[in-house]
């Protein structure tokens, strides 16, 4: 049987006899921006194979310098109106070509960053995570990932959710669905057009499900190395929203839509000899390397947040008895904890509860391999694994704002260390233009609360 990660990718003598055939017309060059979107250009097949494969393409810098909303903003190094926002260089990477279901005659390739002397372009978020791939690979240790991404659906398209301010939304489930097949079904023909569309795009699905929140799903993917998983969460994450909008739906992955349930993205991760033996578990136990490894990961976890939860909207999610963790600590199976070990033998992997469905994965797994490393490098020892109700721990709290995760991050080694001040820099200035932007607006609740009573 074929490795289904490999059905829909596609080799460029089946793209070149695709445009002969009448059957490809349409390339999509995309890059992934700070915020983890896809961003690019469509291409016409045939100027794709007859000069982009060769000498690449060019696109704005300020893709990496701005907002949410694609704003301008100043204090980046690399891109300004001083520096003339200049181009960088997308550089495709071959082995992602693919065919994209949902779109008829495209396929889709994604790009490094690079600029025009060839250097990579160290800010970039496919960048930050190869390179901790490589720091890993010089350990002789490669990465292996998967990422649960939850989303929420509304019977609205996404046209008429903006024409009403996202309020009085009408979900695709009016009660807890979780796990449950009977009214699960009901959004069938969307989940299973979604599912059926990422197999076909060389994303190998195992499974979805209904979730907590109304109108609530998830959709998982097997396990892949971390590069392969972040990009195939990002291709997901798009692809889900078009499919979906073609289905006359909308659906969020937003980390705290409302005051239930939150989207999480509970991120898998463990490691690997470079000859493909698991080295994190000795039997059901976790190996001395595997223990040094996850110890890394809860001494990093705090600092390393602005990685796992980039947004205002990130830190809504930590509240006791939510299921999203609010104590920094790991245990065996246990759902109260940030890091949950699950699995045993081969499949012993640790699971970061942290991040919320508006994560990057490219920056999470980014510092979950840095931490990793911290852990195996200092030969840290690994607390007992907490038993029992981690909501009433006396641990260490992750942080719950954006503002106090900046300020861990701004005064982190291990982050100076693995990424490097230029990269530091740059995400400590996405925070604080985050931050700037909330604290200007003016919000319905204030409204709410202030209009006539105050």
């Amino acid at each position: 049987m074929p490795d289904r990660a490999h059905r829909g990718r596609l080799p460029l003598d089946e793209l070149r006899a695709g445009v002969a055939a009448g059957t490809l017309h349409t390339v999509m060059l995309a890059m992934v921006d700070m915020q983890g979107r896809l961003q690019g250009k469509r291409l016409t097949a045939e100027h794709f194979l007859d000069e982009v494969v060769e000498r690449k393409a060019e696109g704005c810098c300020y893709q990496l310098a701005v907002d949410v909303e694609m704003n301008t903003v100043p204090g980046y190094r690399h891109a300004s109106w001083s520096t003339g926002y200049g181009d960088f260089v997308f550089a495709p990477d071959l082995t992602t070509l693919r065919r994209i279901p949902w779109h008829a005659g495209t396929a889709l390739v994604m790009s490094d960053l690079e600029w025009a002397d060839g250097a990579p372009v160290v800010v970039s978020p496919r960048q930050i995570l190869r390179r901790q791939i490589e720091r890993l690979a010089e350990r002789g240790l490669i990465a292996f990932a998967g990422t649960e991404l939850e989303f929420i659906v509304f019977r609205e398209s996404y046209e008429e959710a903006w024409r009403k301010g996202y309020r009085e939304l009408t979900p695709a489930n009016f009660y807890n669905v979780d796990y449950a097949l009977l009214d699960t079904a009901r959004l069938e023909p969307l989940l299973a057009r979604i599912r059926n569309g990422m197999q076909g795009a060389g994303l190998p699905v195992e499974d979805s499900k209904g979730e907590c929140n109304l109108g609530q799903h998830e959709i998982n993917f097997r396990y892949r190395p971390a590069l392969e998983t972040a990009d195939g969460h990002a291709i997901y994450k798009t692809g889900a929203k078009e499919i979906a909008a073609q289905e006359g739906y909308a659906l969020t992955f937003m980390a705290k839509f409302n005051e239930r349930e939150g989207n999480s993205c509970h991120i898998h991760l463990s490691v690997r000899s470079a000859d493909d033996t698991p080295v994190m578990a000795e039997g059901h136990a976790l190996s001395a390397l595997g223990a040094h490894f996850v110890a890394g990961l809860l001494a990093g976890l705090r600092e390393l947040t602005l990685f796992f939860a980039p947004n205002i909207n990130s830190y809504k999610r930590y509240v006791a008895g939510s299921f999203a963790p609010t104590a920094v600590a790991w245990g065996r199976d246990n759902r109260t904890c940030a890091l949950r070990l699950v699995g045993h033998g081969p499949s012993l992997r640790i699971e970061n509860r942290v991040p919320g469905g508006d994560v990057n994965p490219y920056l999470a797994l980014a510092a979950m391999i840095a931490a990793g490393i911290h852990g195996m490098d200092h030969k840290l020892t690994l607390e007992s694994a907490f038993t029992g109700n981690a909501y009433q721990a006396d641990k260490p709290w992750v942080p719950h704002t954006l503002g106090q995760a900046r300020e861990l991050f701004a005064g982190c080694e291990l982050a100076l260390e693995a990424f490097g001040a230029e990269v530091v820099e740059h995400y400590l200035h996405m925070a604080q233009v985050e931050l700037e932007a909330f604290e200007a607006a003016v919000t319905d609740w204030e409204r709410y609360r202030g209009f006539e009573r105050l």
